[in-house]
């Protein structure tokens, strides 16, 4: 791990405030027209989205009136955010259509089980139905993309709340995107689309930051489970660094640098405020990794949700609190960024 000698100091600011990056418009109808388009494509897999979160929901129903109450305050608090995330998906349905009012009676069969009736069940439930949220990615708009990609990372960190730790796949899980071998491959490179290229720098800012930031982390936990997780969580950064900056390379783009000065958020001389530094840096990812699922297409789509459901989970292992839709801004609460050192 980088030492805490390093004279630069750890700006976590690129972590915070990424850009919502949409794709660029070419209909020839005019900006409305394409906006239509779009919003009507959705509506399939809104109502889809809908359909198999009714059926999640009527699983923790099903759960909360049997045996399992004894995890009745648990299971409560995780049903209120199955809730938001019915509310969110039904947003834009059309006014006085079943499922945009009340739960619809066909779900979607792959996405949960027929009968949830412990919560050993309901934990697969969740984990399947956020396999399912990722098959839609590719074809949804950039805004729901990012909605789907946050509602699956939830989803994901029900599943391991009830137990359930396996992995989140379904009809297109999530493929790593597959650069060019080298630098020196980039006078054959396929320049990818300006919003892309943008969100792919500033992902590549925000794990350069990340990887010092886990230097400091790491220096400040004594030996033991926690130290060897910082490490974990160390080399799983420096490898997504590598991956962003192997991607851009063969895009023909010269990857950002690492910052020559960083700045801390807030004072780390202990154990407890390294483990909060972890912790911000994972949920300032989840809004880093949203604005790429939502900028980016195909399999960098795809490989983006991956990343912000990792940074979702890592985020819960440092004891973050997190909204019921990870990456996204949570309505109720404003968030400060850190300033830029002088």
């Amino acid at each position: 791990m980088l030492s805490l000698t390093r004279r630069s100091l750890l700006l976590l600011g690129v972590l915070s405030g990424a850009p919502l990056l949409l794709c660029g418009c070419t209909d020839e109808d005019g900006p409305a027209e394409a906006e239509r388009k779009k919003a009507d494509a959705d509506l399939p897999l809104r109502h889809r989205a809908v359909a198999d979160t009714d059926r999640l929901l009527a699983g923790y129903d099903a759960v909360l009136a049997g045996p399992g109450a004894a995890q009745a305050d648990r299971l409560k608090a995780l049903r209120a955010e199955v809730a938001e995330h019915r509310a969110a998906l039904a947003t834009g349905l059309p006014p006085g259509s079943p499922a945009a009012t009340t739960p619809t009676a066909a779900p979607s069969p792959a996405a949960t089980p027929a009968a949830v009736r412990s919560v050993a069940e309901l934990a697969a439930a969740e984990r399947t139905t956020a396999g399912a949220r990722l098959a839609d990615l590719t074809a949804a708009s950039p805004e729901l993309a990012k909605l789907l990609a946050a509602v699956s990372a939830s989803g994901a960190l029900h599943a391991v709340t009830l137990g359930d730790s396996g992995p989140v796949t379904g009809p297109a899980a999530a493929p790593s995107p597959s650069p060019s071998p080298s630098p020196s491959a980039s006078a054959s490179a396929t320049p990818r689309p300006a919003a892309e290229t943008t969100a792919l720098q500033n992902t590549l800012a925000a794990e350069h930051a990340a990887v010092y930031g886990y230097g400091v982390v790491g220096a400040r936990q004594p030996v033991g489970p926690l130290r060897a997780e910082a490490q974990t969580c160390y080399l799983a950064h420096q490898a997504k660094r590598d991956t962003w900056q192997r991607l851009l390379h063969s895009a023909g783009a010269t990857p950002a640098a690492a910052a020559p000065g960083y700045q801390l958020p807030f004072p780390v001389s202990d154990p407890a405020t390294a483990k909060q530094l972890a912790a911000h840096i994972e949920v300032q990812l989840t809004g880093v990794y949203a604005a790429l699922v939502a900028a980016g297409s195909g399999e960098l789509r795809q490989s983006a949700a991956g990343a912000l459901r990792e940074a979702a989970l890592h985020a819960r292992q440092w004891g973050a609190d997190q909204s019921a839709l990870p990456g996204l801004p949570a309505p109720d609460r404003a968030t400060s960024s850190p300033s830029p050192s002088a």
